[in-house]
């Protein structure tokens, strides 16, 4: 039997067309898992032959859920972060699912306003790397109000939000021991802030290493800036006004870095000679700088693969997680 090609297909013309109930076809349409591989079968082929589009809008309204995905990214201009907006926005549409991104830019109030905007869209899921100020009574209000949650990146004491998040304290630990393998005893820990959960497990691994080599105090030195050039390059001057005798950098992240050796230069320093510097995330471009930037490598891949484990469990199962961590591996290179 075939219907009437002019006038509105409606889930009961593909129930009739494929001989089952209105909930089977239902239940293929959201692919729930309670229906047999022959009657989804059926309903396909009946969908097929009708030309039937599901109205996405109205179930979204019957059931107060879309299929879109929220991703607030704390700062876009930073290349890894938008390295792995572009990462995760690929695993989410694998899933079947629309991304939304937009980014914060590093501010709390900007980003309570993005989320709302987006909470009109009855999103599946929001997943968010906190701005700075991100308390949890503001997360934990949007998890209660029925969006599942994930933080990226970074963490926020008391929220009841699962996060995917690099090892960031073996990650600095590692990079700092490579700098005491090679006989530095100046070292340095640049970039970052108190106000991110990152700056704090990052410094962590950096005093780990630092502390378990039994280091003259004097000569370790910790300066606070911005995440970004213009930070790399205020935290060596003050690096090297604390100690003159600076060998090693250990940078929050590669756009420290890059802004570090620029102002090593700058101050006609020799970075990887004069003064050893390494980075953490491994951008795409920190293999290919001169000198080539030692750094931490984060696999932005197996982020996004771990976030979609999380969106592919029930609301349930995400707030049940907690904490996963990623692997990271440090990469020697020429300029550490």
């Amino acid at each position: 039997m075939t219907i009437n090609s002019n006038k509105n297909i409606t889930v009961f013309d593909v129930a009739r067309q494929a001989g089952v109930s209105k909930s089977t076809v239902s239940l293929v349409l959201t692919e729930s898992d309670k229906v047999s591989d022959r009657s989804r079968e059926k309903v396909l082929k009946a969908i097929d032959e009708l030309g039937y589009v599901y109205n996405r809008d109205a179930a979204a309204l019957r059931s107060r859920r879309s299929n879109l995905v929220g991703i607030v990214i704390n700062d876009l201009t930073n290349p890894y972060s938008a390295q792995l907006a572009v990462g995760l926005e690929r695993h989410i549409r694998a899933m079947d699912y629309m991304s939304v991104l937009v980014n914060s830019g590093e501010d709390f109030a900007t980003q309570k306003q993005l989320v709302q905007k987006l909470k009109e869209y009855r999103l599946a899921a929001l997943i968010i790397c906190p701005a700075p100020g991100t308390d949890a009574a503001w997360v934990n209000q949007q998890i209660d109000a029925g969006i599942p949650v994930i933080h990226i990146m970074r963490d926020v004491a008391g929220a009841r939000a699962p996060v995917v998040i690099p090892d960031n304290i073996r990650g600095t630990r590692l990079a700092t021991q490579h700098l005491l393998n090679r006989g530095f005893k100046h070292i340095a820990f640049i970039g970052g802030n108190e106000s991110i959960s990152d700056f704090h497990e990052r410094l962590c691994g950096f005093n780990q290493a630092v502390d378990g080599a039994g280091l003259n105090k004097q000569h370790i030195t910790r300066i606070q800036a911005q995440t970004n050039r213009h930070g790399g390059r205020q935290a060596v001057i003050q690096a090297l006004e604390a100690d003159p005798l600076l060998q090693a950098l250990v940078c929050f992240n590669d756009v420290i870095a890059y802004g570090a050796i620029e102002q090593l230069r700058a101050l006609g320093r020799i970075p990887g000679q004069d003064i050893a510097v390494v980075g953490f995330d491994d951008l795409e471009d920190s293999c290919r700088m001169s000198p080539a930037l030692s750094t931490v490598h984060i696999d932005a891949d197996k982020i996004g693969r771990a976030v979609c484990r999380l969106l592919g469990n029930k609301k349930d199962a995400v707030a049940s997680e907690g904490r996963i961590l990623v692997d990271v591996e440090f990469i020697p290179r020429s300029s550490g």
